[in-house]
């Protein structure tokens, strides 16, 4: 059979699946991404139906995703309120860097890999899934609550500063000198700088270049844009989420309202395109040795995230329960640890690196939208009411 003939067929039935797990989800009121990350290695390296023809369409369709997952929760908020929760969220950035990387490294050491591996587990635990939460926030229809900007400020801080992470861990592990390692942090820091001093101060000039009331163009240009500025971004060390980001952000007015409208469909299909390839990029054999540390560190990990989230949250003056949803929903861990995790490998690394961090990011990923419903549920709200009911009780017996 032909090749493309092949490709058509594998996506085509695949898609068809992916249908029915949508269905399916819905139906049961759950997220649907655990369901499309099983279905990726149900047909990937070492599953029951492996699909070969697929891949390099699924690889190029999931880095698609993740772009557009970004750009569109940019197009959510305007350059000024992206400015004012990141300085606010400074400190708690800081936190969440420390509550997150220094169990990851202390892993490492444990488990006897060596201070360059600790160095790599460390970014691997740190940075949370900015595709995998955009997904999870847009399926629970949380964009508008008041944590969201909080939970964004994290997401933003831990993505630039993969921009001073990822050329130092190459220049360790590679062997780089310090000057080129040096020189490439400097390009990739300048280039976030510019991307966004050009969202801020000319965001709105930026707007008036896309047809607002023009579908066609409108769709073009900013898909365009996007696409462009993400490319360029990854070409420099610098996260190709960032970029896609901060277009989003720039972009204002009518003319983010029409383009958020006109690129939802795109947005569903390569987001799913996204979590199918995590998975099929994994091969269920590799991940059996290593799943009770990955399980171990998972547990630990994601209750530090929620901590860091849930401490973030109440510095930005937030209620209880939008501190829960803030750290619950910041739990699962993605496209930056595999790439970390790839990088150290390739370096020569500990093997067991990447089945670990595989099956880590799989943990998390899963249960990262079912925690992140946890606030939702009725018994939590009896939970948080009797806790702020005992908290006024002991207030006025005080007093």
């Amino acid at each position: 059979m032909h090749e493309t003939t092949l490709l058509l067929i594998e996506v085509g039935a695949l898609l068809l699946v992916l249908s029915v797990l949508g269905r399916l989800a819905l139906r049961f009121g759950i997220s649907p991404i655990p369901l499309y990350l099983l279905a990726g290695l149900a047909v990937g390296h070492g599953g029951l139906v492996p699909l070969d023809a697929s891949e390099e369409f699924f690889e190029i369709g999931a880095q698609i995703g993740v772009i557009l997952l970004l750009a569109m929760l940019g197009l959510e908020y305007s350059p000024r309120e992206l400015m004012a929760s990141l300085k606010q969220s400074r400190v708690a950035g800081l936190l969440d860097g420390l509550l997150n990387a220094v169990p990851g490294a202390l892993f490492g050491l444990v488990m006897g890999w060596g201070w360059l591996a600790a160095v790599a587990l460390a970014g691997i635990t740190w940075v949370s899934s900015s595709g995998v939460i955009a997904k999870v926030l847009r399926d629970l229809g949380r964009l508008g609550n008041r944590e969201i900007p909080v939970v964004l400020s994290v997401l933003v801080i831990e993505d630039l500063a993969m921009a001073f992470y990822l050329p130092i861990l190459s220049a360790l592990v590679i062997g780089t000198g310090l000057l080129q390692g040096s020189l490439t942090v400097a390009l990739a820091v300048g280039v976030v700088a510019v991307i966004l001093f050009i969202a801020v101060r000319f965001g709105k000039q930026l707007s008036r270049l896309f047809p607002a009331h023009l579908p066609e163009p409108l769709l073009l240009g900013v898909l365009g844009l996007t696409m462009l500025v993400a490319g360029l971004a990854e070409q420099v060390s610098v996260s190709a989420a960032v970029g896609a980001f901060l277009v989003g952000i720039a972009i204002s007015g009518q003319v983010a309202h029409n383009a958020t409208v006109i690129l939802s469909p795109l947005r569903d299909l390569f987001a799913t395109v996204f979590f199918v390839f995590f998975g099929l990029s994994t091969s269920p054999a590799d991940i059996v040795p290593v799943l009770v540390p990955a399980f171990v560190l998972a547990i630990v990990t994601m209750a530090t995230k929620t901590l860091a989230g849930y401490l973030a949250a109440r510095r930005a003056g937030i209620g209880i329960p939008g501190r829960w949803r803030a750290g619950l929903s910041l739990t699962p861990r993605g496209e930056f640890s595999i790439v970390i995790a790839g990088l150290a490998v390739t370096a020569g690394l500990e093997p067991a690196l990447a089945p670990l961090a595989t099956a880590y990011v799989l943990i998390t990923v899963i249960a990262g939208p079912l925690l992140a419903r946890i606030p939702d549920a009725q018994w939590f709200k009896d939970a948080v009411r009797r806790r702020r009911l005992a908290a006024e009780a002991r207030a006025a017996a005080s007093s």
